[in-house]
């Protein structure tokens, strides 16, 4: 009999990404396996279509929260809970570490719940809904490295990482359009700038990413295109106008994101989707961390470069530091 196995991982959109290698390795450990992702309504956008998921569930709990309160949210909560039940999940696995991710864990009845141990969850709480809790080996340091550790106690050994994230020919072909349309050429060093990030204290200044366009442009002969998510349009206008020639990339969907990474040399962003994203396409980054660990959660793999403010503010990191590391990834890709 084929394994059924949940993953349970709905956000945020770097945390699905850095959880996608779970998936391949229990597809390795047995073509048979079926792995069902239950997520939030944005990143399963990403999952669909993943060669290592065969179904994606949504739980749409900031929708719930934000536009369907009462009776609503109780609804399409309780539909989800029917969806998950009937499955009939062999194994379910909390890569989250929520209250909410755990409840959902135990909605599957899954014989097997596995969990992370008290210090590796978010919320302590959630581990009461699983049966196996994990600590990570020491010298899983990454947050990959400790979502593929929770695959332990099913005898299933890590491998290789793989990421896969499918390609989406629509969003591929979007992707080479916006490109040509701005007069940018698959032969360009394009560079791609993401000043946002989920909180403030992850963004680095936009007036010295406006400096870093404008150096890259002078300096690199690169060309920028300022990625932007909801109420960063007005900074990602001031970047580009910093620098010559450079556009703002119009609003995209998750694959055009993921289509727009895979054309440029090098993508230079705080800790936020974009950036994993372009990592697990393989496109070289500058990650630019202050209060989070570039050692947990920087962009995963060889062929990056992690700049940790030392004083755990992101704005300490100066302009030529990340020029610097910009350079060097430029002309390690020529």
């Amino acid at each position: 009999m084929p394994l059924k196995v949940a993953i349970v991982k709905l956000s945020s959109i770097g945390d699905v990404v850095h959880a996608l290698p779970v998936a391949a390795a229990l597809k390795r450990s047995s073509a048979d396996t079926r792995v069902t992702w239950i997520a939030e309504a944005r990143e399963a956008t990403l999952l669909r279509g993943h060669p290592d998921v065969d179904e994606v569930i949504v739980a749409d709990t900031r929708g719930w929260r934000r536009d369907r309160p009462g009776v609503g949210a109780m609804r399409e909560a309780l539909g989800v809970a029917r969806d998950v039940r009937a499955r009939k999940f062999d194994v379910a696995l909390d890569l989250q570490g929520l209250m909410k991710s755990g409840m959902l864990t135990a909605l599957t009845r899954a014989p097997r719940r596995l969990g992370f141990a008290a210090p590796f969850r978010r919320e302590w709480p959630s581990g009461v809904f699983t049966n196996a809790r994990v600590s990570p080996p020491a010298e899983a340091r990454h947050v990959v490295d400790q979502y593929l550790a929770v695959l332990r106690p099913l005898g299933i050994a890590p491998g290789p990482v793989e990421f896969r994230l499918p390609r989406e020919w629509k969003a591929e072909a979007r992707a080479d359009d916006v490109l040509r349309e701005a007069g940018i050429k698959p032969h360009d060093r394009l560079v791609l700038i993401n000043p946002g990030a989920g909180r403030a204290d992850k963004r680095w200044p936009v007036t010295r990413f406006c400096e870093l366009a404008r150096r890259l442009t002078d300096e690199a002969a690169a060309r920028i295109a300022v990625l932007w998510g909801p109420g960063e349009d007005d900074d990602a206008r001031a970047i580009a106008a910093a620098a010559t020639g450079a556009l703002v990339a119009p609003s995209t969907t998750l694959p055009e994101l993921a289509a727009l990474t895979r054309r440029a040399r090098l993508l230079v962003a705080g800790d936020t989707g974009p950036l994993h994203i372009a990592a697990a396409v393989g496109t070289p980054c500058v990650g630019l961390y202050g209060p989070t660990s570039g050692l947990r959660n920087g962009p995963y793999g060889a062929g990056h470069r992690v700049l940790q403010a030392d004083d755990g503010r992101v704005a300490s990191i100066a302009v030529p530091a990340a020029l610097a590391a910009a350079m060097s990834l430029l002309e390690a890709c020529a």
